[in-house]
């Protein structure tokens, strides 16, 4: 039996739909944490969406209460003590890996279903591996391992002159960075990291750095403290005329040169089948991780052009999709 089979035996423990008027009015509630205010994101919207497809519905028999830590690592164990408060039968969080130690750290055994979009959750030691996680956590998780490496071999295709990359980094992405510098130094690029620590962050004082480090792109690492400046990055990276690429395709979309990674929508999903399975009854540590498997490359010629960059026809012809 595969993972997504083993899934789909745990949701069938009771039939699609069984629980929308559950006996006695029950009604399910999900302390969902995030690092930031995404609840309006695309993906979180498939999630609830999924949700009502297996029959829980909010305002019905669901109670989503959605807390976030305004991008402050420091706040989310004020979060999670808020969420536990409202004695949730199950916590969601598709944010950082510290979103994750803090519902770990919560007292008692109520399951934990993640989406680990930065981070590798069996080498950070928060499951035993992805066929049996064990304790209270499974989740979604895409291959951090492998994707960070891709998105710099692209980026190469992509800038034929590429000699050096500026990486933005944060708390939330060491592991990716650490991916990223061995595979430049295998391809002999070099790298100027820049570290965002402390909110605010100062994207333009950033570009003045790349600027000086004179880098030919930028490589911008997966984490959700980038989020809120969704818009303005790819803005500031048009202006100094530098090619960029991202993690997620809603980056390509506002106005990134290029993003390769796993589909949000799609992962979310997969998390609120599992959120569905535990609900029904499925011991939550006997639940398979899963990992990602529908990867989207993202190319936006409008962006290209203005950058008078041509994109390989190689490049062109393996994208998923191409904006113009």
């Amino acid at each position: 039996m595969n993972r997504r089979e083993a899934i789909r035996a745990s949701l069938a423990v009771l039939p699609t739909g069984a629980l929308a008027q559950p006996a006695g009015g029950r009604v399910w509630r999900i302390g969902w944490l995030g690092l930031v205010d995404s609840a309006r994101e695309p993906y979180a919207r498939a999630f609830v969406q999924r949700l009502q497809e297996l029959g829980y519905v909010e305002g019905q028999n669901l109670a989503l209460d959605f807390r976030h830590a305004d991008g402050q690592l420091d706040r989310l164990p004020q979060r999670v003590a808020e969420l536990a408060q409202r004695r949730p039968d199950i916590y969601f969080t598709g944010a950082a890996e510290p979103a994750v130690k803090a519902l770990k750290a919560t007292p008692g055994d109520t399951p934990i279903v993640i989406v680990a979009a930065d981070f590798d959750p069996v080498a950070t030691g928060h499951i035993v591996n992805l066929a049996r996680p064990g304790g209270r956590l499974t989740g979604v998780t895409p291959l951090q391992s492998v994707l960070p490496a891709k998105r710099l071999e692209l980026l190469r295709e992509m800038v034929p002159h590429l000699r050096k990359v500026a990486v933005f980094t944060s708390a939330v992405s060491a592991g990716q960075l650490a991916v990223v510098d061995e595979a430049a130094r295998r391809m002999g690029v070099g790298l100027q990291v820049i570290d965002f620590v402390r909110e605010p962050f100062n994207y333009e004082a950033a570009f003045a750095d790349i600027q000086r480090g004179k880098s030919d792109a930028l490589l911008v690492l997966g984490s959700a403290l980038f989020v809120p400046a969704r818009r303005r990055i790819p803005e500031l990276a048009a202006r100094a005329g530098l090619p960029t690429m991202f993690h997620q395709a809603q980056w390509a979309d506002a106005g990134g040169l290029a993003s390769y990674g796993f589909s949000f929508v799609d992962m979310y999903r997969r998390a609120a089948d599992q959120v569905v399975a535990v609900l029904r009854g499925a011991q939550v540590g006997d639940i398979p991780m899963e990992q990602g498997s529908r990867f989207e490359l993202v190319i936006n010629l409008r962006t290209a052009k203005a950058l008078r960059l041509t994109i390989p026809q190689t490049i062109l012809l393996r994208a998923d999709r191409v904006i113009e």
